[in-house]
């Protein structure tokens, strides 16, 4: 016999075996994915992971899909921006990182609940008619990842509002003027837009889920200390070493700020929860709980998300400090936050931002973070996150959606 006829017939074999065992309801072993096998298996690129992912879940996921751009509101916005190009608002960044295809592309966030949504599948109490049968994921978790979309968007935009006060020193004040009206105005429209989508859900328990998500992205812009352009300062470290327990709770209930400031890991955690983790997290939870699954595995669910932005971000706060990088960089970044638990005495050149973080030399704050453990501390993070992730993941069936998810977060390692 040849070799390609014996392979043949051990993988029809093999397969009839497989057949036989669940016909006959017999145990065939799960196959998990594994943080090791992720990492140390061929690591597929980013934009390939994603663009892979997106044909899983049908046609485009993002509410930047064409029903959106033709319409009139979206038009008038994207006229406007174009008579702020060249006046270095805020807002131009934003628009620039919606449609970056990049580790930080916003759009991103819909796709992990739709591929959530797909891998979990749906209980027989839902419906066949909600189903859409060529993606595989129902018509409300459809609707759920555009809101997470616009929720994260709006807040993005709103983020990007100029403080106008007199006392403020700022270059051509009337572009400034008119970039914070189209921001106001842009996020404003994209939250209303979100709340009406939701509130066609007709589910009063989603609708308390991710009403609790917005409130913790309202809060995450009030942790102090912050600028007099509310951007955000590390706190002062702490020499207690007091731990932080609370983020293993899945709860409505909000989060205690105070308990986590000056504690590099816990700060870190806090804010990024709040000012990420807690929306991803509630929008894979409230997916599930679309489907009709257990609150067991909507818990689960809002571990990954949460997890798994928590992964992202720390991938994030990294990209700055790589080799030959420069300029300005979050200085309430992972690696920022351990090169102050590593050396206290470096606080000072970060006082040097409270009232304008354009003051801070960011030129010395990065060698005192190179030159200390800090950059290791936050691959450590990040792989935690990313392991956590996966053993959520992993309660999950084996799918073609939970591999794209995988993938996802296997592409965001070294």
């Amino acid at each position: 016999m040849s070799l390609s006829k014996l392979t043949m017939n051990l993988s029809r074999n093999r397969t009839v075996l497989c057949s036989s065992a669940i016909a006959h309801n017999r145990w065939v072993p799960k196959r998990e994915i594994t943080y090791t096998n992720a990492q140390y298996a061929k690591k597929p690129d980013w934009n390939r992971a994603v663009s892979e992912a997106e044909k899983i879940v049908g046609y485009p996921n993002s509410f930047l899909s064409l029903r959106w751009l033709l319409s009139d509101e979206i038009a008038n916005v994207a006229l406007q921006l174009r008579k702020l190009v060249g006046s270095n608002h805020p807002l131009l960044k934003t628009a620039k990182g919606l449609l970056y295809n990049g580790k930080n592309n916003m759009q991103a966030w819909g796709l992990i609940v739709l591929l959530v949504s797909k891998a979990a599948g749906h209980t027989a109490a839902v419906p066949d008619m909600e189903e859409d049968k060529s993606a595989g994921v129902l018509h409300s978790q459809r609707a759920l990842a555009e809101v997470t979309e616009m929720i994260r968007t709006s807040h993005l935009v709103h983020k990007g509002l100029v403080n106008m006060q007199p006392c403020v020193k700022v270059e051509a004040p009337g572009d400034m003027i008119a970039g914070n009206k189209i921001a106001l105005l842009s996020g404003d429209y994209l939250l209303s837009n979100s709340c009406v989508e939701l509130a066609n859900l007709k589910n009063q328990d989603l609708v308390e889920l991710m009403s609790s998500a917005v409130r913790d992205l309202a809060e995450a812009e009030f942790v102090e200390p912050r600028d007099i352009q509310n951007a955000p300062l590390p706190a002062r470290p702490r020499t207690d070493g007091k731990g932080y327990e609370q983020f293993v709770d899945c709860t409505l209930e909000p989060l205690v700020v105070s308990e986590a400031l000056g504690n590099a890991r816990a700060e870190w955690t806090l804010r990024h929860v709040l000012n990420a983790g807690s929306l991803l997290g509630k929008s894979c939870q409230g997916t599930l709980k679309l489907a009709g699954h257990s609150e067991e595995l909507q818990s689960k669910g809002y571990l990954f998300g949460r997890h798994l932005a928590l992964a992202w971000q720390a991938c994030l706060d990294r990209e700055p400090f790589a080799g030959g990088s420069g300029g300005q960089f979050s200085l309430v970044s992972a690696p920022v936050l351990f090169a102050l638990q590593h050396d206290p005495d470096m606080y000072s050149l970060i006082e040097k931002g409270l009232d304008n973080i354009e003051n801070v030399d960011y030129a010395a704050v990065r060698r005192r973070v190179l030159a200390g453990p800090a950059l290791e501390m936050t691959k450590n993070l990040q792989r935690d996150h990313s392991k956590a992730a996966l053993e959520m993941l992993n309660e999950l069936p084996d799918s073609d959606a939970r591999t794209a998810l995988a993938n996802i977060i296997a592409a965001m390692q070294d």
